[in-house]
């Protein structure tokens, strides 16, 4: 079922499926799986080319010379900018953890102040697919068998999609937007 909230089209499957990263079971497998690299709008691509000496130092030899050969993004066979990869695999921007757990170096970058600007918007919005469709926005749930173990531990905690990714929906939409979605649910 689809529900509009404003000029946006909202699956209401944001709301009854459950869902919490759990990194220590999927290694964080979305930086690495898949078969392009993250999508990016145009700002993120400017962000990312001014920044990317403060976000360099977070990342992996690999990663670097891919940025340094390829740049921060390419298009995608969809016409759309998306993260670099390292050999058609891992986004360019990942390291590993002293636990071998996935990280964004961007994300590092800026929870350690050195940007000013977190991870890629449709990073942070996962599992929730965001595409436009001429004056309207979509917000579909994504299901993707890497992240079975997230859906397990939001059933076990009861968190849905939307309270999880709260933080990013308002990073992206705005609080009233977010206030929105919490009467939808109460409705639901």
């Amino acid at each position: 079922m689809l529900i509009e909230i404003e000029d946006k089209i909202v699956s209401t499957e944001i709301f009854s499926r459950k869902f919490v990263c759990d990194l220590n079971a999927c290694k964080g497998a979305c930086c690495v799986e898949g078969d392009a690299g993250a999508p990016l709008n145009a700002n993120e691509v400017e962000q990312l080319n001014a920044n990317i000496n403060e976000i360099i130092p977070f990342m992996t030899e690999k990663g670097i010379e891919v940025i340094s050969k390829n740049g921060v993004s390419y298009i995608d066979e969809d016409n759309e900018h998306v993260t670099s990869l390292i050999e058609g695999k891992d986004c360019a921007f990942v390291f590993r953890d002293n636990n071998g757990i996935v990280k964004c170096a961007i994300e590092k970058a800026y929870l350690e102040k050195k940007i000013d600007f977190n991870k890629p918007i449709s990073c942070h919005l996962y599992p929730i697919r965001v595409k436009k469709f001429g004056a309207y926005t979509a917000l579909n749930y994504d299901s993707w068998k890497i992240c079975s173990s997230a859906c397990s531990c939001g059933e076990k905690l009861n968190v849905s999609v939307f309270r999880f990714l709260r933080e990013p929906l308002i990073r992206a939409f705005g609080e009233d937007f977010f206030k929105e979605l919490e009467i939808v649910e109460s409705e639901l």
